[in-house]
């Protein structure tokens, strides 16, 4: 079994990732793998090279040839205006065909109109190495990787130009449509053409696209309240730059500038150290310099945090700056000590002397550079999952500091909160009563929910099936939260492309994209939620609520225990897009 052969050490993968310019990974050799091809499997299968459409449901095997249930020779996809869609299609053949490239044409009405071939991409699904849940159901707590079994499972989306698929092998392709804003309404065809590497067609697979009258507003401008966790030093480390150089800012465009493209609301800022106890592969920094001096007073470098705000904010995320922590995992807080010369740090609880005498002088001062900067309206001074009890210490103190202070936590549903914290995010399938939303509703207050390690589904593991990415975005509109939160944007592993395994927490829990950057099915799929939520809040300022009411009631977290995400999201979307 293969956890006996991880446990071995067995496992090795035959190349090392290469970097192109400004360090961008430019090609990655996948872990072999360990597992024979079955001549049985693809007994049935005739001789050849095929490419036929799959479903973006599905996550297709290497060694197997896809079921023929889950294939097509044509897709029609359903799209609005500025809106991005997709399908899969899957390469699998009985010999081995080296240098396989794909292409694709642009789409035309029949009456003039076109979508641009610029508009359409294509991506090779890498397979990455994934694990399961643990014996509770669950994806949390600390794991050694003989104790589960693991598996190689197609979720990076690649941007290589060919690739060598060996005989008996499938190869999925990702297809992407990003219909252009001034598209007129109507059915467009296209196609997407396999070649060899001789330049020689395989296969020419044709689709259409049935553009709506209405309009998708571009991504700045949608309400969904998404925040997805950044981490600048993972960056840093897998580029191998130093900390907010030049070189660190060029290699984090790209990766910012993707997750803007998908509405990103919130920049993540940390300004303690550790504020999260080593969770992950790369510890959070200190964007704020927390010195003590010689007679005793503080003094606090706002350097880092100004680069990476106003970074942000020029790749597109400018709605909120949350700040972790004053409730960090481990209680500590370290900063650098003049008197001694080295960095130190104290374990203070919230309402101690120790913690207050420790956070007022620096709320104090944050607040002053907030304001000077225009940032203040837009900061919250940020927890998550912390005790009611230590909120509230906290939420006392930094009010008593500057009432206008806005605090943000994810967190379980507290009734004492529900008035303090300005952006709050509960645990799914908790809830606010109705009398506490239509009051944070009329105050604008981000009131959204979130999905962790705890959830064995719905969720973004790289073994969930991938429609339940895009189920988030129905479940927020079915229970009328603003928005979502993960905790993880891009907190890599040690070997990203290759392994999404982790030390503690299931395979993928601690990022959606890769490397490169590379996008994800995951990734694509939940972006795929966002703008289903978008188009279901303009349908209903139509009036078209009710037609959507019986489908948006289906969403509840319990019945994906009988009913798969997939069913749930088809039968939904069927019924918004004849609206």
């Amino acid at each position: 079994m293969i956890r006996q052969l991880l446990a071995a050490g067995f496992l090795v993968a035959s190349s090392i990732t290469t970097f192109g310019q400004n360090g961008i990974s430019s090609d990655f050799t996948e872990i072999k793998d360990w597992r024979q091809v079955d001549p049985a499997a693809w007994s049935a299968i005739r001789p050849g090279t095929h490419v036929q459409f799959g479903s973006a449901d599905l996550r297709y095997d290497k060694l197997f040839a896809p079921e023929a249930s889950s294939l097509s020779s044509s897709w029609s996809g359903h799209a609005w205006k500025n809106e991005k869609i997709h399908t899969q299609f899957v390469i699998y053949t009985t010999q081995a065909q080296p240098g396989v490239t794909v292409s694709a044409s642009a789409l035309t009405d029949g009456k003039g109109n076109t979508i641009p071939a610029g508009a359409v991409s294509t991506g090779f699904l890498r397979y990455v190495m994934t694990d399961e849940l643990n014996s509770e159901g669950g994806g949390c707590g600390h794991r050694n990787p003989a104790d589960f079994d693991s598996s190689l499972v197609a979720d990076a989306i690649d941007f290589k130009s060919s690739i060598h698929i060996a005989a008996n092998n499938t190869q999925p392709v990702w297809l992407s449509i990003k219909v252009p804003a001034q598209a007129a309404a109507g059915t467009y065809k296209g196609t997407v053409t396999v070649k060899n590497n001789k330049g020689v067609s395989i296969k020419t697979l044709a689709y259409n696209v049935t553009v709506n009258s209405r309009t998708l507003p571009d991504a700045k401008d949608w309400s969904y309240h998404l925040d997805l966790w950044q981490s600048p030093y993972a960056i840093s480390r897998y580029h191998n730059v130093k900390p907010f150089s030049k070189a660190h800012f060029d290699a984090m465009r790209p990766y910012m500038t993707q997750l803007a493209g998908i509405g990103q609301k919130v920049i993540t800022a940390s300004i303690i150290y550790d504020p999260w106890n080593s969770q992950t592969e790369d510890i959070y920094g200190d964007m704020v310099k927390w010195t003590k001096k010689r007679d005793g007073s503080w003094t606090y470098d706002y350097t880092e945090f100004d680069k990476w705000v106003e970074f942000m904010m020029d790749c597109g995320v400018t709605k909120q700056i949350a700040c972790y922590s004053m409730i960090p995992w481990n209680l500590k807080f370290f900063y650098y000590d003049e008197a001694t010369g080295k960095m130190t740090h104290i374990v203070a609880k919230p309402g101690s002397a120790e913690y207050d005498a420790h956070w007022r002088p620096m709320l104090a001062d944050f607040a002053k550079h907030l304001k000077q900067k225009g940032w203040f309206d837009i900061t919250c001074i940020a927890m998550d999952e912390r005790p009611m009890d230590a909120m509230q210490a906290a939420i006392k103190l930094i009010r008593s500091v500057d009432k206008d202070f806005k605090v943000s936590l994810a967190g379980n549903y507290h009734k004492e909160l529900v008035n303090d914290i300005y952006d709050y995010c509960v645990a799914i399938g908790q809830d606010f009563t109705a009398e506490e939303r239509a009051m944070r509703f009329s105050k604008g207050w981000p009131t959204t929910y979130y999905t962790c390690c705890t959830e064995g589904f719905p969720n973004t593991f790289t073994f969930s099936p991938p429609a339940e990415s895009a189920w988030l975005g129905w479940y927020a509109a079915a229970k009328d939260y603003k928005g979502y939160l993960r905790w993880a944007y891009n907190c890599w592993v040690k070997d990203p492309l290759r392994d999404s395994r982790f030390r503690t927490w299931a395979a993928g829990d601690t990022y959606l994209v890769y490397p490169g950057p590379r996008t994800s099915i995951r990734f694509e799929r939940l972006a795929e939620g966002i703008q289903t939520y978008e188009k279901i809040q303009i349908l209903k300022k139509e009036g078209k609520g009710p037609q959507l009411e019986k489908v948006l009631k289906t969403f509840e977290w319990s019945r994906l225990k009988q009913k798969s995400a997939a069913d749930m999201v088809n039968t939904a979307a069927a019924v918004l897009n004849s609206l």
